[in-house]
């Protein structure tokens, strides 16, 4: 994960781009507590990381996990409570990541304006 930016949007929470199943140990040793993918499983084709295959590695880490997949042009009122829930359940330091991190970004702030 040494070679994905990370982006702080809070003081306990960051952005990524696309994280890799490998990335999970190394977002473990960094600290991280959660982890939540916002990106819906081969939305660019078969080469991208699977959910499934990811959240295996950040239970073997010790990282709490959750999907919450969300397009990237338009994140629904029920996925921006649902982003709003997993702020309040999850520890932190919380890491999100999609595609690129923008919807990731654009979500917590949606979702953080709830609470």
């Amino acid at each position: 994960m040494s070679n994905v930016p990370l982006q702080a949007i809070a003081p306990d929470v960051c952005v990524a781009p696309q994280l890799t199943p490998e990335a999970m140990a190394e977002a473990a040793r960094m600290g991280f507590r959660s982890v939540v993918n916002n990106r819906p499983d081969f939305e660019h084709g078969p080469n991208q990381p699977a959910s499934a295959d990811i959240e295996a590695a950040a239970i073997a880490a010790g990282l709490q996990y959750r999907h919450l997949p969300v397009d990237a042009a338009w994140q629904s009122p029920q996925q921006i409570e649902a982003m709003a829930v997993l702020l309040e359940e999850l520890p932190r330091p919380l890491l999100m990541f999609c595609r690129s991190g923008g919807r990731s970004m654009r979500l917590y702030a949606q979702a953080s304006q709830l609470g």
